[in-house]
């Protein structure tokens, strides 16, 4: 059970400009007080006894209340309840509680913390308190610390609830999700907003269900609204959506501006408002120009290429092998550049930054870009702030828009590619020199080619014997790379036949796995046992080796647009020596069919003569996103095409 996380951009502003409008707010606004109805180890007999959600039968476990009353006293203040049924054993995961604040400066706490689990035994509830002692405090990094917890007593039919006030030195409301982080249905969700007129907000409200509720009250001076939904589904990942913050149900608070002794102040309302605060941050701006000790030497090295292209890819794989990221994603440094440089560890803002450094000391062009990663959600330029960040890389503008856009964390990524991970958002450019603070989306329109070529013997037993080629570009290089380095030969051979146990792959080599210009090549001698001995029929798959087995869209409905990321290209060539004795009984056609909108291809084109079977697909993709509401006709053109892929050719003993 989380809170997901953020780290709002009032976080790092000064303390004392905070402190000195919140004076002049509260000063001169009515406080409101806490609205929240629903009575912490009050738990009704119907709820003790409840055996399922109704619906949504088949959920593990459900929010019963989940109810926060946001508002203003000595800055935002939040009170947290939530109440959670349980209905399985697969449900016990709710009981791992993990709630993360903002912890530098004090500018966040937790106070009022209660959590107990609650049973029905002989009839009546027995409350099994959480332990104080059992109640963890740990450092996640510079900014943040966490509380951590785990339920007692936990069995199928216990009912869990904790509150706690999350207390702020600041104006800003933190974000609110009317859906579960875990795929748990919510009975009741409630969210209470009390906000001085002084105060000013944008908000993006992203919902896909009516409110039960949607109330504007409140006194003079202060506004109040009351959100609530009831049955909100739980929500489930889909194959090739993009985040959950992307998809889920929620309300994004965005603070613009603040009226105080009457002045008004415009905070992030503009991008370039943005830019001058990263600027002047000394957890950002300040690492832009840090001299690492014994970087003479690279330099040197990256001066005495010829080319810029040259000096970039020097410098990039430098840090690249040199430096190891520490899975910490933040758009701010930690511990720091020269920390980072010394330990050889650090954050990919930290790694990127020290990149910048580098190529900067090496003449060449180039400026810090602020984005977020495909986990982590897509950025809306419509709301300027920080918030939306979780990683700072490299921007390298080029000639007849060749830009490079490089992220030193990962060693399977390239300098001569953008990361998988960053496309279809939007990023920031910081150019301190120009002061120009520019949002650009981030995207790749060369199609990532995947090809196979499979050159085979059928025998008369129905056995298989040959060798298959597959060469792979671009992101489809570094998936297999990664998955090669990362499992080892023995289980990549595994992956590779994809769960047939009667495909033996005799010898495996791959080439190029370290020559970015090249695509990796895989060349697979194999053997493939009859499925069926004695028959006198041979069944044959021809898209063997193809990464195009299983239709991952095979679900009626879609809540989520599709995100394939990148543009891609499959091309698979199958020849095949017929054994003698043998005739074609079926032969799949050769068929050509196409999108309405022509943004996806399909080519299957089959030949025989002389004893030799040839079988070619092409599949081409023009777009590498798909709204939900043009799901029907999407998952059709998959349902067909799949089809096509899975025909098999049919041979009978004659």
């Amino acid at each position: 059970m989380n809170r997901p996380n953020y780290t709002p951009m009032f976080k790092l502003i000064p303390i004392a400009f905070l402190c000195a409008y919140a004076t002049m707010v509260y000063a001169q606004s009515t406080p409101a007080t806490p609205a929240l109805t629903a009575e912490f180890g009050k738990v009704s007999q119907a709820d003790l006894e409840l055996k399922s959600c109704d619906f949504e039968k088949d959920a593990n476990a459900m929010v019963l209340l989940d109810m926060a009353d946001a508002y203003y006293l000595e800055g935002a203040v939040v009170d947290y309840f939530q109440r959670v049924k349980i209905f399985n054993e697969k449900g016990n995961s709710v009981a791992n509680v993990h709630l993360q604040y903002v912890s530098i400066y004090n500018y966040e706490y937790i106070t009022g913390l209660e959590a107990e689990t609650i049973n029905l035994v002989n009839g009546k509830p027995e409350i099994t308190k959480v332990d104080k002692k059992q109640i963890f405090t740990k450092r996640v990094d510079a900014f943040r610390t966490e509380l951590a917890f785990t339920f007692p007593n936990i069995k199928p039919g216990s009912i869990i609830e904790y509150k706690y006030r999350l207390n702020t030195r600041l104006f800003n409301i933190p974000n609110w999700y009317f859906q579960y982080s875990l795929p748990i249905p919510e009975r009741y969700n409630q969210l209470t907003t009390s906000v001085p007129d002084r105060i000013y907000y944008k908000v993006q409200l992203h919902t896909t269900q009516p409110f039960e509720k949607d109330i504007a009250t409140g006194a003079a001076g202060n506004s109040k609204h009351i959100y609530t939904m009831v049955n909100v589904p739980s929500f489930n990942s889909e194959p090739f959506m993009s985040s959950w913050r992307d998809n889920v149900q929620s309300f994004y608070f965005q603070i613009t501006g603040v009226f105080g002794d009457g002045n008004y102040i415009n905070l992030f309302d503009s991008w370039d408002k943005v830019g001058k605060y990263l600027i002047d941050n000394k957890y950002f701006g300040y690492e832009m120009n840090t001299h690492l000790s014994g970087q003479t030497d690279i330099l040197k090295s990256a001066k005495s290429l010829a080319t810029n292209d040259q000096k970039i890819a020097y410098i990039f794989n430098k840090v690249k092998n040199d430096l190891k990221s520490n899975g910490i994603d933040t758009w701010y440094t930690q511990e720091g550049v020269s920390s980072t440089w010394q330990s050889k560890t650090g954050t990919a803002t930290e790694i990127n930054l020290i990149l910048y450094n580098l190529l900067t000391s090496a003449g060449i062009e180039c400026y810090p870009f602020l984005l977020s990663t495909h986990k982590n959600g897509k950025i809306n330029p419509a709301y300027p702030n920080t918030d939306q960040f979780n990683r700072a890389v490299v921007y390298v503008p080029g000639k007849n828009d060749n830009n490079y856009i490089l992220d030193a964390s990962s060693k399977y990524n390239l300098y001569n590619e953008i990361p998988e991970d960053l496309l279809n958002s939007f990023g920031l450019i910081v150019d301190k020199e120009h002061s120009l603070y520019k949002t650009i989306f981030i995207e790749n329109q060369k199609p990532v080619k995947d090809v196979v070529f499979v050159n085979a013997e059928i025998k008369p037993d129905g056995g298989m014997e040959g060798i298959a080629q597959k060469s792979s570009f671009s992101y489809a290089k570094n998936r297999v790379v990664e998955r090669y380095q990362r499992d080892g030969a023995e289980k990549y051979k595994e992956y590779l036949k994809s769960g047939d146990n009667n495909l033996k792959i005799v010898n495996l080599k791959l080439e190029n796995i370290d020559v970015d210009s090249l695509p990796v090549n895989q060349k697979i001698n194999f053997k493939l046992t009859p499925a069926e001995a004695g028959s006198d029929y041979i069944y044959i798959n021809p898209a063997i080796f193809s990464d195009l087995k299983r239709n991952p869209f095979l679900a009626e409905k879609r809540l989520t647009d599709i995100d394939f990321e990148c543009l891609n290209s499959y091309s698979i060539v199958g020849i095949y020596k017929l054994p003698a004795g043998y005739k074609t009984e079926a032969l799949p056609k050769s068929v050509s069919m196409v999108m309405p909108d022509k943004s996806i291809s399909f080519q299957r084109i089959v030949s025989q003569e002389d004893g030799m079977l040839s079988v070619r697909y092409v599949i081409d993709y023009q777009k590498s996103m798909f709204l939900k509401e043009d799901y029907p006709e999407f998952r059709e053109f998959y349902k067909k095409m799949f089809e096509m892929l899975n025909e098999q050719i049919v041979l009978k003993k004659s």
